[in-house]
């Protein structure tokens, strides 16, 4: 396995977050956009998985706006695409 692989599969495990639909919008993200994602953008990613939970589903779900700028913007495009 080619140390790529490996980063990814440690990735998909940190998305694992016991809510359905956080793991559903954290995996559609790296199915289809953290391929061809720039560093910069995988590290706002990783960023993002480093915050709480309460707050991402706030932050998902629109009942709170995001106050990084950076992070806001990932996660409108993440909620932006189809299930």
């Amino acid at each position: 396995m080619n140390p790529q692989d490996v980063e990814l599969k440690r990735i998909r495990w940190r998305c694992r977050r016991g809510m359905r639909e956080l793991d559903q919008l954290f995996e559609r993200y790296l199915d289809r956009l953290w391929p061809a994602s720039p560093d910069a953008e995988r590290g706002v990613f990783l960023r993002l998985l480093d915050c709480e939970d309460d707050k991402l589903w706030r932050w998902f779900m629109g009942y709170e706006q995001c106050p990084d700028g950076e992070l806001a913007e990932l996660i409108q495009r993440i909620r932006a695409l189809p299930a």
